[in-house]
């Protein structure tokens, strides 16, 4: 899963959600693609460990937006709440698959650059 060429994969990919996490409500473009890169940067192992690194730091930072998307939705909805539940998968499944694709396209980029 994780080739051990001096880089540390899953503290790549444990810095890499907290970036995209962090840049996802602010550029909601960019957070995946950029925690992408910083966890693919420091896993090393080339472009397929890093699109690995990549996936996993942009699905997980995509969740944690999504689920503070839907957390505030629903407090603002109060009487609606079971419509937005009923969305909730839908978000939740989008954001990942979208923070994922770009995060893995950031995290292959890094491997390249890296290696």
């Amino acid at each position: 899963m994780a080739n051990d060429n001096g880089g540390n994969f899953w503290l790549g990919v444990i810095a890499g959600w907290i970036v995209a996490a962090l840049l996802n409500g602010i550029f909601p473009l960019f957070g995946p693609i950029i925690g992408g890169f910083v966890a693919g940067f420091m896993a090393r192992g080339g472009m397929w460990n890093g699109a690995l690194a990549g996936l996993l730091s942009g699905i997980l930072g995509s969740l944690v937006a999504a689920i503070v998307i839907l957390l505030g939705g629903t407090f603002l909805l109060g009487g609606l709440g079971f419509l937005a539940g009923l969305g909730a998968g839908l978000v939740l499944i989008f954001f990942a698959i979208w923070g994922g694709i770009l995060g893995a396209v950031g995290g292959a980029v890094a491997g390249i650059l890296r290696k």
